[in-house]
């Protein structure tokens, strides 16, 4: 059973939006109308995995176009998820603690 996933991604100083959201394209995310870095696509993985491979695509496009800082949120069907920071420092997501 495939569910929707939401991505909202809040980036600085992003060098080039084109190679980013071509990279998003590419792994099965396309932008949301209307909205500003926000996409939409499909998952039929549980929950688990589709929380490591939306961390993963959007650190790939992130690397792929340069970027100075950056925080996501998603959710996966009606499942509200964490927000997430990314540390420049260990290449690699952080849970925000709300």
């Amino acid at each position: 059973m495939a569910m929707h996933v939401v991505l909202i991604v809040e980036v600085e100083g992003l060098k080039n939006r084109e190679v980013f959201e071509k990279h998003l394209k590419k792994e099965g995310f396309t932008p949301i109308t209307g909205e500003e870095f926000a996409y939409e696509g499909d998952t039929s993985t549980h929950l688990f995995s589709t929380r490591a491979f939306v961390l993963e695509v959007t650190e790939k496009g992130l690397k792929k176009s340069g970027f100075d800082a950056c925080k996501i949120m998603f959710q996966v069907g009606e499942n509200p998820m964490e927000a997430y920071v990314y540390n420049l420092e260990k290449e690699s997501y952080e849970e925000v603690k709300l």
